[in-house]
């Protein structure tokens, strides 16, 4: 006998269980790891990021605090041509080893903590079936403009306002990197959709490889935009 509408629902919903994830770091909101959508030609343009209300340093350090989140605050710097680091702090420790972390707004790094903590680690489990040991990143603040810009704009880097993500080591010695894995088997390219999707909730601006030449190797993640997923 053919199954019903219902009998597929119910499938369907056992199917996707797993996937359901814990909350952000700051607000106890609800975040899932979420099937990646089907990849169109189009760039896509995803729902913009939760709303966060403006804070004070000294609340941003108290929510990284809050959440278990070591963390150095460092000078104030400004450099010619614009570029400056102005409250901003270094992760020391959120639970998941990161390379190459040097000064970050605490925003970026709050909800950078919030991402691997939330996302990271138990999209590996679903998609992967392992623990992620190691998060591998080209470095947060960097005084330079935006790459491929013809504007010759700073880059959200000279403000210490974006992170670059290149790959995850996984417990069991696989390294699944964003320009080797992007379009390598339908796991790893499940995880690692995923992974971009959820940031997409994040932060204000995430580029991946299907944005530009530029990015074939990394995720950009910043704090400036409202939304522009790409």
């Amino acid at each position: 006998m053919a199954n019903s509408p219902v009998t597929h629902r119910v499938r369907f919903a056992i199917m996707l269980g797993p996937l359901a994830l814990a909350s952000c770091i700051a607000g106890g909101e609800q975040q899932r790891v979420e099937a990646p959508q089907q990849r169109s030609a189009a760039p896509r343009v995803a729902a913009r990021p939760a709303y966060q209300p403006p804070m004070t340093p000294n609340q941003c350090f108290a929510e990284l605090k809050a959440a278990d989140v070591r963390f150095s605050p460092l000078a104030d710097r400004s450099e010619d041509g614009g570029c400056r680091t102005i409250d901003t702090i270094k992760l020391l420790d959120f639970g998941t080893p990161t390379t190459n972390l040097g000064a970050m707004t605490c925003p970026l790094a709050k909800n950078f903590a919030a991402w691997a903590r939330y996302a990271v680690i138990p999209a590996a489990q679903v998609y992967l079936g392992e623990k992620v040991v190691k998060i591998e990143t080209m470095g947060s603040y960097s005084c330079r403009n935006i790459y491929g810009g013809r504007s010759g704009r700073l880059s959200q880097h000279a403000f210490a306002n974006a992170v670059d993500v290149s790959a995850f080591v996984l417990a069991d010695g696989r390294r699944i990197s964003v320009e080797k894995n992007w379009n390598g088997s339908a796991k790893e390219r499940a995880f690692l959709e995923a992974l971009h999707t959820s940031a997409c909730r994040r932060f204000g601006t995430v580029l991946g490889p299907e944005y530009n030449a530029a990015h074939y190797n990394h995720f950009h993640f910043d704090m400036s935009g409202n939304g522009y997923c790409r």
